[in-house]
């Protein structure tokens, strides 16, 4: 499956942009958001990663295996979704501060 092998690359490539942005940015309640997205991309690809996995081979360990990547990505997400809500509104907050001074 091509398109699940672009979505693999695609959601490394965002984690690896996220990281890297949350590292040059100075303010501490931002560099925590972005790192959700960050964290968010990470646990994106695990779960592609478990799905490809299922494609490639279809043994019992490889369902075991893609089975557990897949619910660890998933579980990754929805907490790192719940992180980025919670600061989101924050976030919001000091740009619109920034945006008065």
């Amino acid at each position: 499956m091509p398109v699940i092998v672009i979505l693999i690359v695609a959601s490394l490539s965002f984690y690896v942009f996220y990281k890297i942005k949350s590292f040059r940015t100075k303010n501490v309640l931002e560099k925590r958001w972005i790192g959700t997205k960050s964290s968010i991309a990470l646990g994106a690809f695990v779960c592609f990663f478990g799905i490809n996995q299922l494609y490639l081979n279809y043994t019992t360990i490889s369902i075991v295996i893609g089975s557990i990547f897949i619910i660890v990505g998933l579980f990754s997400i929805w907490t790192s979704y719940k992180a980025y809500k919670y600061y989101l509104p924050h976030i919001a907050n000091l740009y619109r501060e920034s945006q008065q001074n």
